[in-house]
């Protein structure tokens, strides 16, 4: 059972906007930002580098201690895209209100592009994003409690409502 008080989770594909949106719902909430892939980052280096030099495996395992960490000390909490496929973090998932943030693939090339996302790193870098979002996107829908879209229009459209959503409590609160 959830509460107006407990983590809002942001989940959803690369570019979706997670963590840009996650600091202003949590701005806006008064309550802590934790981004998983950040954290990673602080503690352990850059993740194109925990992926060549330790392997995918390795920066999951990693990813598995941030989310825990992230759920356990924040208001809202940015989770990388592939966090949802480890057992243990949808199991975690499951006492958290979850948010899926979704982009459409065409608004997304320009979001991904140049940037150093390891999963991307392939000759074409949307197919290889539109084949991780057919692999994932039955997980992030089954783990989401409500799922906004980041496509269109500002932002702050976004932000707002999944900050009216946070503040309503959920009818099995009821």
């Amino acid at each position: 059972m959830t509460s107006p008080t407990d983590p809002i989770v942001l989940i959803g594909p690369m570019g979706a906007g997670k963590t840009s949106v996650g600091r202003r719902v949590a701005k806006a909430l008064d309550v802590p930002f934790y981004d998983s892939d950040k954290a990673i980052v602080r503690e352990h280096g850059p993740i194109e580098d925990i992926f060549a030099e330790q392997g995918e495996a390795a920066f999951r395992a990693l990813e598995r201690d941030a989310v825990a960490t992230g759920l356990a000390t924040a208001g809202v909490v940015s989770l990388g895209g592939g966090a949802v496929l480890d057992p243990q973090t949808r199991a975690a998932l499951a006492d958290h209100r979850v948010v899926l943030l979704t982009v459409e693939p065409r608004v997304v090339a320009s979001r991904v592009r140049g940037t150093n996302r390891p999963l991307l790193n392939d000759a074409d870098p949307m197919a290889r994003w539109t084949a991780i979002m057919t692999e994932r996107g039955p997980i992030y829908r089954e783990l989401a409690d409500v799922v906004f879209d980041t496509s269109h229009g500002p932002l702050q459209g976004v932000v707002d409502a999944i900050t009216a959503w946070a503040r309503t409590p959920s009818q099995e609160d009821a």
